[in-house]
């Protein structure tokens, strides 16, 4: 077992996040017992980089960023101008990165979120190629900032594209940059994975960074998840990044709607997220 770093996403309690959240949400996470928060991005505007900076600070916490990809934020998109919008985006959250002294932006970065289609091979094989060109074009702007892209495969019911770790590997490899690399997330994996150790072991060095959620993406601990199998594969990559406690708060209808939470998967937000933690604890470190 591994002394990992134990964090929590901000979609657990706001969304999106702005400044007004920093201080609450920060004073929560860390009198929680928290290691870090994982900020999740949906408008850079929104967010003066210098408080979050101070208010990290403040509460002895670190930070890990996480894009978030819509139709305006589509790489696979036919219009090149969505890509610049992408690749705008993408770099203003690696400036975000370098105020809070975190190294990576993760997340589904090579298409929008809930894009799914049945495509004819030929019209898949123009889409993938069109995706491992423009992520490495994205990771060409990481480099810049002096950080990496963890990059996320999500499940069938939310892109065609990258389901797998097989498909993230194959897509790492096919970009071929030293700023691509891989995250992976226990809900997604347990939808489309045959087994999660091997997984994880395909994904070996190039996995940065770990989200953890429950089959049913509430508390960890309280569904089928064979979490032996993560913290075998985890152990045997020698795994030394951060793990994060990822669901959404079903008060945003919006991000309820898109994540499909109709219900409170808990007694209240508060709840999930301590539960979530001791789980943690008790099952990685």
């Amino acid at each position: 077992m591994s002394d990992y770093k134990l964090g929590v996403s901000s979609w657990l309690f706001v969304s999106p996040f702005t400044s007004q959240h920093i201080e609450p949400l920060f004073e929560k996470v860390a009198a929680l017992g928290y290691d870090f928060i994982e900020i999740a991005i949906e408008d850079p505007n929104l967010i003066d980089a210098d408080i979050v900076a101070a208010a990290l600070n403040k509460y002895k916490l670190s930070a890990v960023v996480c894009g978030a990809f819509g139709a305006s934020r589509d790489l696979t998109h036919s219009d090149p101008l969505v890509h610049q919008q992408c690749f705008d985006y993408i770099e203003a959250c690696f400036k975000l990165c370098n105020k809070w002294n975190t190294h990576f932006l993760a997340g589904p970065i090579y298409s929008a979120v809930g894009k799914r289609r049945m495509l004819s091979p030929e019209d898949r094989q123009t889409e993938w190629d069109l995706a491992v060109k423009n992520v490495r074009i994205a990771c060409e702007i990481a480099s810049q900032y002096h950080c990496a892209l963890a990059i996320e495969p999500i499940n069938r019911f939310e892109t065609d594209l990258v389901n797998t770790s097989a498909d993230v590997c194959k897509l790492v490899q096919e970009i071929n940059h030293p700023s691509a690399k891989i995250s992976l997330d226990s809900f997604h994996m347990n939808i489309e994975e045959k087994n999660p150790m091997e997984a994880i072991l395909q994904a070996g060095s190039n996995l940065i960074h770990m989200q953890i959620s429950e089959n049913h993406r509430g508390i960890p601990g309280s569904g089928i998840t064979p979490w032996k199998d993560y913290v075998q594969g985890l152990d045997k990559i020698n795994y030394k990044g951060m793990i994060s406690l990822e669901s959404f708060t079903p008060m945003n209808q919006q991000l309820a709607e898109a994540v499909c939470i109709w219900k409170p998967l808990a007694e209240s937000q508060e709840i999930f997220a301590q539960e979530g933690l001791n789980f943690m604890k008790k099952t990685f470190n």
